[in-house]
C-alpha cells in the first residue's frame, strides 16, 4: 500500500465524504475500544482495537479519542541539551531529537493514534520529517502560527495563502488534513474584516485541495462562539484550551452548545495545564514518575467524559508517555470519589503553579 495520497485523491474522498454527512450517513459515532457493538472499522485510519475512535463533527474523520499534540516541553529532560523547555527553539535537525520523535510517532501509530497537531515551523518540518513513507498513517494539523492571523503582516487573504503555500512547500507537503488558522489569542480584538479574511482564505485552501478541512484556534471562549455562529461554514474544527477543571455549560450561553448545534469539531489543547499538573519534570528516573503518569492517565479520562469533544492532543515526549496516554482510554471512564479527590488537588497544585503566561487557562474552567 503506497503511503503517498495525492491531493487530488483527498478533494475526490472530501466530496464523497461531504456528501454521506449530508445524506446522513455519517452520524454522530463513537467507536469504542475493543468495539463492543461491532461497528465497521474499515474506514478507520490506523485502526486499533485498543483505542476509541470519535467521529470529528462534520468531517466525518474519525479520530482517535486521545492524539498527538505537537508541542515536546521538556524533551530536553529526556535527550538531553541546553534549552529550558526544548521547545519552538530546539534544533530539529538533530539526531537525538529525530530519532526521539520518530520514536514517539512510531508508538503512536502502534498504539492506533491516527492524529496529530503541528502549530509552527518547527513543529510543522519535525513531523513531516517523522511521518515520512508513512503519511497514511495519521491526519496532520497544521497551523504556521507565525505566518498568520496572530500577526498583522499576514491578516489578509492574499498573506494567509501565501504563508500556506510557502510553509507546505517547505514542509514537503502537498496537502494537509486540517489547516486550523491560529488567531489571536483574545481573537475579539481582530476586526470584522480581518475575520472575513480568514473565513476567505480557509475557503479557498479547502476549495483548492491543499486542506481537506478548515478551522481555527482561538483562546478566546465567547468571542469563538460568535465566530462560529458568524462562519459557520468555514469553521469545522476548532482547537481550544480543556484542562482536567473545565466543566460543560449545556444552555444556549455557552460555546459547548454552538459546538454541538454547528457539529463542529473540537481538539482539547493544554490537558495537563501546560505541565502543571505534574510534580516531577519527565527526568528518566524521576521519583514522582509514577504519581505523574497516574495523575496524567485521569486528566485525560475526565477529559473523555465530555462525548463533544474530539479529542484532547497532550504533547507527548517519550514511548511510555505515549503507552500511559493510551492506557487512559481502555480504564474504566468515570472517576470514583477518591479518585476525583486526588484530580482536584492535582490541578489545584497546577493553578497555583502555573506561569504568569498560562493565567489565561483559568479563564477554561467552563465551556
Amino acid at each position: 500500500m503506497t503511503a503517498r495520497i495525492t491531493r487530488r485523491q483527498f478533494v475526490r474522498d472530501g466530496a464523497l465524504t461531504a456528501a454521506a454527512v449530508a445524506a446522513g450517513v455519517a452520524a454522530t459515532r463513537t467507536v469504542w475500544a475493543g468495539n463492543p457493538a461491532g461497528d465497521d472499522t474499515s474506514t478507520i485510519r490506523n485502526y486499533n482495537e485498543q483505542m476509541e475512535y470519535r467521529r470529528c463533527g462534520r468531517t466525518g474523520l474519525m479520530v482517535s479519542a486521545v492524539s498527538l499534540g505537537g508541542h515536546w516541553k521538556r524533551v530536553v529532560r529526556v535527550i538531553g541539551g541546553n534549552e529550558p523547555e526544548g521547545w519552538m527553539t530546539m534544533d530539529i535537525d538533530g539526531g537525538d531529537f529525530q530519532k526521539n520523535r520518530r520514536e514517539v510517532v512510531s508508538r503512536c501509530i502502534d498504539r492506533g493514534i491516527n492524529y496529530v497537531d503541528a502549530c509552527c515551523r518547527e513543529e510543522i518540518l519535525a513531523y513531516a520529517k517523522a511521518l515520512e513513507g508513512r503519511r497514511d498513517r495519521m491526519y496532520f494539523g497544521y497551523s504556521w502560527h507565525v505566518k498568520e492571523s496572530r500577526f498583522e503582516e499576514w491578516r489578509s487573504r492574499q498573506k494567509l495563502q501565501q504563508g500556506l503555500e510557502e510553509g507546505m512547500r517547505e514542509a514537503g507537503l502537498d496537502y494537509v488534513d486540517l489547516w486550523r488558522i491560529s488567531l489571536l489569542v483574545d481573537s475579539h480584538q481582530h476586526t470584522g474584516a480581518e475575520l472575513d479574511e480568514v473565513a476567505a482564505a480557509l475557503e479557498w485552501a479547502k476549495q483548492s485541495g491543499r486542506a481537506r478541512f478548515i478551522g481555527v484556534s482561538s483562546h478566546d471562549r465567547a468571542h469563538l462562539k460568535t465566530m462560529i455562529e458568524t462562519y459557520p461554514t468555514q469553521i469545522e474544527v476548532v482547537l481550544t484550551p480543556y484542562t482536567a477543571k473545565t466543566k460543560v455549560v449545556t444552555d444556549e450561553s455557552g460555546l459547548w452548545a454552538t459546538l454541538q448545534k454547528h457539529d463542529v469539531g473540537w481538539f482539547g489543547i493544554k490537558p495537563f495545564a501546560s505541565n502543571s499538573i505534574f510534580r516531577g519534570d519527565s527526568s528518566p528516573g524521576s521519583p514522582h514518575a509514577q504519581e505523574d503518569s497516574d495523575i496524567a492517565r485521569l486528566a485525560l479520562r475526565h477529559i473523555l467524559c465530555n462525548p463533544a469533544i474530539t479529542a484532547p492532543i497532550p504533547g507527548l515526549i517519550t514511548r511510555r508517555q505515549v503507552d500511559n496516554a493510551c492506557l487512559a482510554v481502555v480504564e474504566r471512564r468515570a472517576l470514583d470519589v477518591d479518585e476525583q479527590a486526588r484530580l482536584g488537588h492535582a490541578m489545584e497544585r497546577a493553578w497555583k503553579q502555573l506561569p504568569p503566561h498560562y493565567q489565561w487557562l483559568k479563564q477554561w474552567e467552563y465551556v
